[in-house]
């Protein structure tokens, strides 16, 4: 077994690192300890750089190599930005760890920095929180994000009221969840929008910026902006 990385990540709870529900360690085990009892198993931390297909070798970074009789490869996937990879600083994605850690960071100290924010319109930027995509991913990002607003940082700020943070949700696409049934895509979004989710359809963001995004044609002022249109 050979990987990048020490852990075994269970990508489907990533959204609750990044809005502070879990701690990292409640969805990445080591790899190591997971696979303790199997004796006939190693495991390497190294990256790939290459497949000697005829040699039947695995290439690492460090110039070794390691040979194979049958080759497995499962590396997973990436966010993708369908060809605006400058919106990445602005956009973050969520497909490990770091990128679950960076959101919940920009998603706190956008409060923080909201408390202390005197003037109206920078502060209504900073309580407006993006999320491009409306699969899985961005549908449990607004909801939770939505409930720490509504209902976890209720009352622990003196000079804001976090119940008046928008969370708002875009999607290109006719409806959110696109991959399940309507009538489930419906209940999805009438229990969004209960919570106080403004859900945007049929309006695909044209430009991402520190500033906010664009979409419909209109701008929008926001400091968090969070990736989950697409792998």
């Amino acid at each position: 077994m050979i990987d990048r990385r020490n852990h075994h990540l269970f990508q489907p709870l990533l959204y609750q690192v990044a809005t502070a529900s879990l701690a990292t360690s409640e969805i990445a085990w080591p790899i190591r300890h997971l696979l303790r009892k199997r004796r006939e198993i190693a495991t390497f931390l190294a990256s790939v750089e290459g497949i000697d297909t005829e040699g039947r070798h695995v290439l690492l970074d460090d110039g070794a190599t390691v040979p194979y009789d049958t080759l497995v490869l499962a590396t997973g996937a990436r966010h993708a930005y369908f060809g605006h990879d400058d919106w990445e600083p602005f956009a973050p994605g969520l497909k490990t760890l770091e990128d679950a850690t960076t959101v919940r960071r920009r998603i706190l100290l956008a409060f923080e920095r909201a408390e202390r924010e005197t003037d109206p319109q920078r502060r209504g930027a900073l309580l407006t929180f993006v999320i491009i995509g409306a699969g899985p991913t961005g549908v449990e990002l607004a909801g939770t994000i939505a409930e720490l607003a509504r209902t976890t940082l209720k009352g622990d700020f003196r000079s804001i009221d976090t119940r008046e943070s928008r969370v708002v949700l875009i999607e290109a696409g006719p409806r959110v969840l696109a991959a399940f049934t309507e009538d489930l895509s419906a209940y999805a979004r009438r229990s969004l929008e209960r919570l106080g989710v403004e859900v945007a359809l049929g309006q695909p963001v044209t430009a991402c910026s520190a500033e906010g995004v664009v979409y419909g044609g209109k701008t929008l002022p926001a400091a968090t902006i969070i990736w989950a249109a697409g792998v």
